[in-house]
């Protein structure tokens, strides 16, 4: 079913590896059509809770799109691959189940977008974070001007877009771009353990915080920003009247652990 993708489950996560380390990972279509296809997967597998992302070898998570591609692309189909990488990313951001990139090295251009995209960020100490598109007379086509500022705030995403600058793992956490670091070794087991403690919540309650987190920023289209205090509001609506919102706060106040069932 993959050609560029390793995919297994390791007990209730998907753990997607880009495996494709003779190109650094580059994203070429045939790669992000299969990462949409693993995302399709992970939400309709009701034994899955979650995914991890990460890149094949050493070197790289993913070293950027292929530009091999796209290099001869004229206006209107340059504008339809990148609507298509967008649609890709999209679907990651709209998980109604977390997912977390493990950043093993590399993560430019293309690379970088799609970490962005993942709820959340670990990296290795020796992970390079960067959108270069600048110096090929570019700009990122994925996403990677709006998260980016989304993430680390205006006037960094405005350094980092604008000089093609890459900066390391430390820089990085300091800036807010990722959430922790670790050793390469250690890499895997630290998503697993974040993984773990979400997996420990009710699974309906983590769908709509996902959804009501990602109302502040664009509709489900993708373009038009809507009313994110609305949809939280109308949110906790459903959760105080759904069966893992009832069994949650009469567990606290039984002073027990809760039996979630997602729903």
């Amino acid at each position: 079913m993959f050609s560029n993708l390793l995919v297994e489950t390791q007990t209730e996560t998907l753990v997607i590896t880009i495996n494709r380390p003779k190109v650094l990972n580059a994203l070429n279509q045939q790669t992000l059509r299969e990462i949409k296809d693993a995302m399709d997967m992970l939400q309709a597998d009701d034994n899955l809770k979650g995914a991890i992302i990460t890149g094949a070898g050493d070197k790289a998570f993913a070293a950027g799109a292929d530009i091999a591609e796209f290099a001869h692309l004229e206006a209107e189909e340059a504008q339809a691959f990148s609507r298509f990488g967008q649609e890709v990313f999209f679907a990651i951001e709209h998980s109604a189940k977390p997912v977390i990139a493990a950043v093993n090295g590399f993560a430019l251009g293309g690379g970088c977008e799609l970490a962005m995209a993942c709820h959340m960020r670990i990296a290795a100490s020796s992970a390079r974070f960067g959108q270069p598109e600048v110096k090929l007379g570019l700009l990122p086509g994925y996403g990677g001007t709006q998260r980016l500022a989304q993430l680390i705030g205006r006037g960094k995403a405005i350094e980092l877009l604008i000089t093609g600058d890459m900066i390391d793992a430390d820089e990085a956490l300091k800036w807010g771009l990722v959430n922790a670091l670790t050793t390469r070794v250690e890499l895997m087991d630290k998503c697993y353990e974040l993984l773990g403690k979400a997996y420990r919540q009710s699974p309906m309650a983590i769908r709509l915080t996902l959804d009501a987190l990602n109302a502040g920023y664009k509709n489900r289209n993708g373009y038009t920003a809507v009313n994110g205090y609305e949809i939280e509001a109308q949110h906790f609506g459903k959760a105080i009247t759904s069966y893992d919102g009832r069994e949650g706060t009469q567990a606290f106040l039984d002073k027990r652990k809760p039996a979630f069932k997602g729903k």
